[in-house]
């Protein structure tokens, strides 16, 4: 007797769907489960023994055969119990083969037949339902795979369950999408003093997703303005939300299957090696920057991490996705996010300040802050000086506009670049423009252009350091309500590329 049911294998962000053939046939009493498994995998038929045998259900003394087809794609992980055990229950005749057959299964067994909640409900819900199947999970994962909708999705909370569900004793009920998660800890501009330059600078980046670089002393409050970045962002859309979300739900951070409509906020620090930021390790799971995804990744003390993670950072800033290669896998992730660099200006920090710099000034600054290569410098669109605040301005009343009114103004500007970019699938902001396009929304008037061949002349800008002033001119562009970039708004876009560079 032969029976089928379906899982996924995970490629990146990809669910590929898998088919799990279970054979009971004359021959030695055994349990076996070809077709590339790992470890985990392998263990699964104790697991499914111990849950059935729970259950008063003993297994044949006959040949016991599972193939996981594809059978030269590598299978990993514990979510294979589930469907293991659910194409077992059908060549057993103990539910409908029918059923089992149109069902996508993805869970871990407990020795006592409870399921233990898995990562990749979401994707896995994704390729359910692309194959117009059923999605069958543990409980704790369904409100998770519901977001998809186009799939139904059943949620049970032990195998007990899955079978009286198959067999009509008890229906379970289809699982119901969890709640939009809120980000309670959002801070406002407002908490920082002073530092208004470095206020506009956010502004322009979260408007256009521009990466941006700030240089200070200790204490200057190059963390705090990086916190409030989330603040500012528009949330994502349901689009947006369902992307990130499956990044997330490959690393286990979805909670109680709430899906989060705030921009991811990452913040790793110096010492993460190559794997963590990057992505790879066993499995060749996400980094850093592929769950930063539509959100932001803060890097404090720049410098500090090692130059190779540095220079990984260079093709995804480019491309927005990033390619993880190993012997046994190919896997690309999406990782269209906005850098937010801090850094000292020299490894003591005080750099600008004649009673507490150390001895090697100038020099100091020049090798600290040469550990960043020209060519990441050149990807980032802004820079600027964070420089400290008086101790007596910290008594003095807030100023400045709240996070709310930057948020309305970055949200303004945002909807006027999607419908700028509304035909062309690609593009969403400023920060994507290239090429014809960006010539067509970007080239300044005469007097804007002037002024950008000058500078680029004098201080000798790459051409990829002069179509992002031009980006980054459209969107302040953007932010003024202008439809045409004027003088001004190049001015401005050229003094934040010419801070800190070696040219000036």
């Amino acid at each position: 007797m032969v029976a089928t049911s379906y899982t996924v294998a995970f490629e990146g962000v990809e669910a590929r769907l898998v088919e799990v053939q279970c054979a009971v046939t004359p021959g030695i009493p055994s349990f076996a489960i070809v077709g590339l498994a790992d470890k985990a995998v392998s263990e699964a038929r104790e697991r499914v023994r111990a849950a059935l045998t729970t259950m008063s259900i003993a297994l044949p003394s006959k040949r016991i055969t599972v193939n996981l087809s594809p059978a030269d794609l590598p299978k990993e992980g514990s979510h294979f119990d589930l469907p293991i055990a659910v194409a077992l229950l059908a060549a057993l005749e103990i539910i409908p083969h029918e059923d089992a057959s149109r069902t996508v299964a993805l869970g871990e067994l407990s020795l006592d037949g409870t399921l233990v909640p898995v990562i990749g409900a979401l994707p896995a819900a994704m390729t359910a339902a692309q194959h117009e199947r059923m999605l069958l999970c543990p409980s704790a994962c369904g409100a998770e795979a519901a977001w998809v909708g186009s799939a139904e999705v059943i949620g049970a909370r032990s195998l007990s369950e899955v079978i009286r569900h198959y067999t009509g004793a008890q229906t379970l009920s289809p699982s119901e999408p969890g709640e939009v998660q809120r980000d309670p800890s959002v801070r406002d501009l407002r908490d920082v003093k002073g530092q208004e330059r470095a206020k506009r600078a956010l502004e322009i980046a979260a408007a256009g997703r521009h990466h941006l670089m700030m240089v200070g002393s200790p204490g200057s409050g190059k963390s705090m303005l990086a916190a409030r970045m989330p603040g500012i962002l528009p949330p994502l859309s349901p689009a947006e939300a369902l992307e990130t979300s499956m990044i997330h739900s490959l690393s286990g951070l979805i909670e109680e299957g709430g899906i989060s409509r705030t921009r991811p906020f990452r913040e790793p620090h110096h010492t993460a090696s190559m794997a963590a930021i990057v992505g790879g390790g066993r499995g060749a799971k996400p980094g850093e920057i592929s769950l930063a995804h539509n959100g932001v990744l803060f890097m404090d003390e720049f410098p500090e991490f090692p130059r190779a993670v540095l220079e990984t950072l260079r093709q995804p800033i480019e491309t927005g996705e990033v390619v993880v290669a190993r012997a046994n896998a190919h896997i690309r992730y999406p990782c269209r996010f906005l850098l937010v660099a801090a850094a000292n200006p020299c490894k003591c920090g005080y750099l600008a300040d004649p009673a507490r710099a150390c001895a090697r000034v100038p020099q100091c600054g020049e090798d600290y802050l040469g550990r960043i290569s020209g060519p990441l410098m050149d990807r980032i669109d802004l820079r600027v000086e964070v420089p400290p605040v008086a101790f007596s301005d910290l008594d003095l009343p807030e100023t400045g506009a709240s996070s709310a009114q930057v948020a309305d103004r970055v949200g303004a500007a945002r909807q006027r670049q999607a419908r700028r970019y509304a035909d062309h699938e690609r593009l969403r902001l400023n920060a994507d423009a290239e090429g014809q396009m960006l010539e067509e929304v970007a080239t300044p008037d005469p007097k804007g252009r002037a002024l950008l061949s000058k500078v680029a002349e004098r201080f000798g800008l790459s051409a990829r350091g002069y179509h992002r002033v031009l980006r980054v001119a459209r969107t302040i562009a953007d932010l003024d309500e202008s439809e045409n970039v004027r003088r001004n708004h190049v001015a401005e876009a050229v003094s934040y590329r010419l801070t800190m560079t070696k040219e000036s």
